[in-house]
């Protein structure tokens, strides 16, 4: 893999979309490094990735839910970054600059795209994994498919096992999900869906009407179908923080320890009060706080 650094600005993407395209030929060219983030391009056979890189020290790969880009991870990921961790975040295919076959996949080859961007990541990992809801799939699948890579899984408001089969209200809760992100339908009509299925009564749903990749939610919906959830649940043998909003109607409070009792003592479980499953915009202080009191206890 080769990639390209892009720095940040309003015309970021418009002015390096052709330099992207020479970067695929495996030339590597790159701007002096600066304080401010920088978005890089990524290569592969016939896929590109762009990565938000920034910070320096040991590596931390963060990956958003189903149909959303990294930008859901700024606030956390500065502090990560503060913390004195380098920090990358991919977008999925399908948005922004992430292109690649968008047919026929499954969470395998999300992984691969992972992987590959970890393995470009200077020292090559491993990597803290920090997955957000489905990015807590693709997260454990890396860890089964490429355990070098993977030094933990950070898994953000993942649902519970079974959901959606016998929860009450999982079909109204699928349907709020679904309607969240669909632009044709006025704002108004869409914050009452991520109230419903993302925010806590008192967090700003709004910060969500922004940030939708239809296109990368049709790819990560068929690859999360594609395959059996026992490839990916375990999240092979790595260390897993289990963290869950407290409020978050994808995760029952009876269902709250369903991992620990499946993996036992690698599996640490932290609830973080007034949130739901968007977690992050909601309640970004707790969820750094979490994660660097996990990372610091484990092996190095």
């Amino acid at each position: 893999m080769t990639d390209v650094t892009l720095p940040l600005g309003d015309q970021r993407r418009g002015r390096y979309i052709a330099a992207a395209f020479v970067a695929a030929s495996m030339i590597f060219a790159s701007v002096p490094a600066r304080a401010e983030p920088e978005w890089r391009l990524a290569f592969y056979d016939d896929v590109r990735i762009e990565v938000l890189s920034e910070g320096s020290g040991p590596l931390i790969v963060m990956l958003p839910s189903r149909g959303r880009g990294a930008e859901d991870f700024d606030d956390v990921a500065g502090e990560l970054v503060k913390a004195g961790f380098r920090v990358l975040r991919p977008q999925p295919r399908g948005a922004a600059l992430s292109r690649g076959p968008m047919q026929n996949l499954t969470l395998h080859d999300l992984a691969r795209d992972v992987a590959a961007v970890i393995r470009n990541a200077g020292d090559g990992g491993p990597a803290i994994i920090v997955g957000h809801a489905f990015g807590s799939w693709v997260a454990r699948m890396t860890a089964a498919d490429h355990p070098e890579l993977v030094r933990g899984v950070v898994m953000a408001a993942a649902a519970a096992k079974a959901y959606p089969a016998g929860f009450d209200g999982a079909k109204a809760l699928s349907e709020a999900v679904r309607k969240s992100g669909d632009f044709a339908l006025p704002e108004s009509e869409r914050l009452g869906y991520l109230r419903v299925a993302f925010f806590a009564p008192n967090s700003d749903a709004s910060v969500w009407l922004q940030g939708w990749h239809p296109a990368a939610d049709e790819v990560q919906s068929a690859a999360g179908r594609a395959i059996k959830q026992s490839e990916w649940w375990s999240g092979g043998t790595a260390p897993l923080l289990d963290l869950q909003g407290e409020l978050d109607p994808f995760r029952p409070r009876a269902m709250s320890n369903e991992m620990r009792e499946e993996f036992g003592e690698r599996v640490s479980v932290v609830v973080i009060p007034n949130a739901s499953h968007a977690l992050l915009p909601e309640q970004p202080v707790a969820v750094t706080a979490a994660i660097l009191a996990w990372i610091g206890k484990l092996p190095r």
